[in-house]
């Protein structure tokens, strides 16, 4: 699947790359936070030391900032959306032929998840789309 980056998520991508000096795959915006996917290799490089490189682009950033490590197939699933998700956490990820579902521990945890207006869920369903093809249940 193809995914068109519109110009503002190009700027933060080239701005990341020039401050943690990494080549960033991927950015999306998650519960208002900028999240950054690099390899699995160059995570500690752009982080940088003491979280200094992440730092650095929140304060130049208008939202905070999170990066992390972009997953090598299905099985680092629910690895990455954990990442993603932090510090909200659930606890079974199924994956089904098209679907993936996310079980949840308890009422607040699934509301975290949801959103107002399921908005998280809208946006967590587009991050599964795109790095999985695959659509998003949550229970």
């Amino acid at each position: 699947m193809v995914r068109v980056i519109d110009q503002v998520l190009m700027r933060y991508l080239n701005l990341f790359g020039k401050i943690s000096r990494v080549d960033v795959k991927d950015c999306f915006i998650f519960n208002n936070k900028i999240v950054f996917a690099v390899p699995r290799n160059k995570l500690s490089l752009a982080v940088g030391e003491n979280g200094r490189n992440v730092r650095k682009a929140s304060d130049l950033l208008p939202r905070k900032v999170k990066v992390i490590a972009l997953p090598r197939d299905e099985s680092e699933a629910k690895w990455f959306l954990l990442s993603i998700t932090h510090p909200t956490e659930f606890k079974n990820l199924e994956i089904t032929g098209d679907e993936m579902i996310i079980t949840t521990t308890g009422m607040k945890n699934k509301a975290e998840l949801m959103g107002r207006n399921k908005a998280r869920m809208k946006e967590l369903q587009s991050v599964v789309k795109q790095y999985f093809n695959k659509g998003l249940r949550i229970i």
